[in-house]
Order: structure tokens, then C-alpha cells, then sequence
């Protein structure tokens, strides 16, 4: 299938970008800066590159307002990634062995928490998985380790649909947040976590880089066996360029930054943010065919899921969205049904679009 314009591409990661943004890197592909290159072609240490990267920094410091006593490392490696390198960086902090908490509201967080059985002891505080991750357990219910040298959640779980509405409180122990996939939707008080991390690939820019932003003094614990790469301290101090960073990501992610500081930054895309979902959840939760099974004060602005009460209509949903320029809207094979990702670069026009699709299939169904 052929299109000969910009569809509306709800995929969850790749995710769509702002459409200024890939056609400014369009524009300077071929001569970047006057230079007669590419930015892929030229040396990650030269002048010219490295003022990008800094740049990049401060705009990102810019918009989620991140103070001095934070680093921010750009790695490669994704979320993925940081669910070793996080356990191994922090877990010798703990009281008396490598110790950490895990908040198991979905299938990412989940992951996490399983790798880090690897280094140390991994303690389930809490889990929705007898739920099938519908709700976000109550902090009432939580149990926490006194010894634990930090607490990790997933803020947003991109499969299930399931979203933190606030930063929990879980004391003086360093709290980690895995914000992969609602980076910049909203504001987010940088002091109540230890440590931030998200790959690009979903609010940012293209795969590739994947952004940690880390209190200081929680630098330079890490343990024997962590690999070099996975070394923080390692990475602070040489600007993660411990070997060649990827550069078109950093560009990208630069220029992505630069688009939300001309939108009005993270409060003005907030507003949006909520716009967006919120015209598609109250369709869903007026219809006939379609549903959710999202606690409502825990369902995702990111992620929206939802399912055709009469499933025998899923292939034909799909098939007719597919061709209207919908695209992307089959949900994870871990969780079926439907999802639209609605993220920054989506426009409020796509989701009208598919709601207008959606009460249309409805009413022909």
C-alpha cells in the first residue's frame, strides 16, 4: 500500500516525529552547516559536533528543568541496557548486600526487575500481575525494604497502558524511573528521582540514543564486573564518548528538543497531551463496540489501548484503518487489542481523524 501523503503512524516505538524536524534533517542531509557533508560524516570530537552535543544538554536542561547536580549521559544500549547498568551502578549502595525494590506494573518494568536478579537480590514490592496489569497497586500495599539501596518503577508501561498520574513517595530511598515512553509529555519534578532514564525512540527523535540523567553523588559506586560501557562514572567523565556515540540520534534528538521549545515546551505540550487522550478515551468510554480495561485514574495519555468487544471485527478494523492512513494500531502480541500511541509529535488531527474512523466502523459494524 502506497500513500502520497503523511499518514498518521500510531506506532509505539519507532514513533512518529514532528514533521518541521525530519524535514529540517532532510534539508541539511547532504550539507550540514555549510559544510559540504553530512552531520553523520563528520568526527564526533570535532568543534562542530561537539557544540551540538552541548547544546543538545542544555536544551534538555531547559525544558525539564534539570539542575547542576545532575549528569546526563547520552548512551546507547536502550532501556534495555539500563536495566543491567542501573543494578550494577547502584546496587553496592545498599545496607548490607546489592539490594533493590521493584514496582511491577507491567510488562517493562517487569523486565527490569527480572535483570536485575543478575546482580543482587531483586525484592517484588508490588505487582499488578494478577490484575494483568489493568492498575497500578496502592501505595498502601507496597512493601518496601529497609535495606534496598533503591526503588525502581516504569512511569508509564507502554504495552498495557498503564501511567503513573504522579511521582510516588517512597522515602529517602533513591527512587529510578524508567520514562521511556512519556519523556517530556509532561512536567516532571527532577528531585523526587535519583535517576531518569528513556530511549529516544518514542517522544524524542530516532533510535539510538538513550537519555539517563543521574544524581551526582550516586555516581561512581559501580561494581567489579560492570562492563566499561556500562560504567557511569566511566561515561561522565569522558562526555559518553568512550567510544564513537550515535551522532545522527544526538542531532536528532537535538533538533526534537529545539521543536518543543518553539511549541511552548513541556507545559504547552502537556496541554495537548491531554487533549489528545482525553477525545479518544471518552469516545471509547461512550461506545457500544469498543472498550478498555484501564483503571481510569491510572490509564496512559501516551499509550491509549482498546479492544472491539466483538473481536471477529479485528482484522477488518485493521485492514480499513491501514488504508484510511491509520497506521500501526494493532496492539502488542503480549496484550492484544488495539493501541494508539499519541505521543508529542502526534497531532490533535490524527486523533481526531481516528476517532472519526472509529464512530464511522462503529455505526457500519
Amino acid at each position: 500500500m502506497t500513500f502520497d501523503r503523511r499518514i498518521f503512524n500510531f506506532a509505539a516505538g519507532p514513533a512518529t516525529l514532528p514533521e518541521a524536524v525530519l524535514k529540517q534533517a532532510a534539508d541539511e542531509m547532504l550539507n550540514w552547516q555549510g559544510l559540504g557533508t553530512s552531520v553523520m560524516e563528520i568526527s564526533h570530537r570535532s568543534k562542530e559536533f561537539m557544540a551540538v552535543y552541548e547544546e543538545t544538554l542544555q536544551d534538555l536542561r531547559s525544558l525539564m528543568n534539570i539542575p547542576d547536580t545532575y549528569e546526563i549521559l547520552l548512551l546507547q544500549g536502550g532501556g534495555l541496557g539500563q536495566n543491567a547498568a542501573i543494578p550494577m551502578n547502584l546496587m553496592p549502595l545498599a545496607k548490607n548486600s546489592p539490594k533493590a525494590d521493584f514496582i511491577v506494573t507491567g510488562i517493562w518494568s517487569e523486565k527490569s526487575f527480572k535483570e536485575a536478579q543478575k546482580y543482587g537480590t531483586a525484592n517484588l514490592a508490588a505487582s499488578s500481575a494478577a490484575e494483568k496489569f489493568n492498575t497500578i497497586p496502592a501505595r498502601s500495599t507496597w512493601q518496601l525494604s529497609q535495606d534496598a539501596a533503591y526503588v525502581h518503577y516504569c512511569a508509564n508501561e507502554t504495552i498495557g497502558g498503564v501511567e503513573f498520574p504522579d511521582i510516588p513517595d517512597v522515602g529517602n530511598t533513591p527512587l529510578v524511573a524508567d520514562i521511556s515512553s512519556n519523556i517530556l509529555s509532561k512536567k516532571m519534578d527532577i528531585n523526587k528521582c535519583a535517576v531518569w532514564f528513556a530511549g529516544a525512540q518514542k517522544n524524542i527523535g530516532p533510535s539510538g540514543v538513550t537519555i539517563v540523567i543521574v544524581r551526582r553523588d550516586l555516581i561512581g559506586h559501580s561494581m567489579g564486573i560492570t562492563p566499561t560501557i556500562w560504567d557511569w562514572a566511566v561515561q561522565a567523565k569522558t562526555q559518553s564518548m568512550i567510544n564513537t556515540p550515535p551522532t545522527f540520534s544526538i542531532y536528532m534528538a537535538g533538533l526534537g528538543f529545539k521543536w518543543l521549545l518553539k511549541q511552548g515546551g513541556v507545559q504547552e505540550i502537556e496541554k495537548r497531551n491531554q487533549e489528545k487522550a482525553n477525545l479518544l478515551y471518552n469516545f471509547i468510554d461512550q461506545s457500544s463496540l469498543y472498550g478498555n480495561d484501564v483503571t481510569k485514574k491510572y490509564r496512559s495519555r501516551m499509550n491509549v489501548t482498546f479492544f472491539l468487544k466483538d473481536e471477529n471485527l479485528n482484522a477488518e478494523f485493521l485492514a480499513q484503518t491501514n488504508a484510511a492512513g491509520l497506521v500501526a494500531l494493532r496492539g502488542h502480541k503480549a496484550a492484544g487489542g488495539m493501541r494508539a500511541s499519541i505521543y508529542n509529535a502526534m497531532p490533535l488531527e490524527g486523533v481526531k481523524a481516528l476517532v472519526e474512523f472509529m464512530c464511522d466502523f462503529e455505526r457500519r459494524a
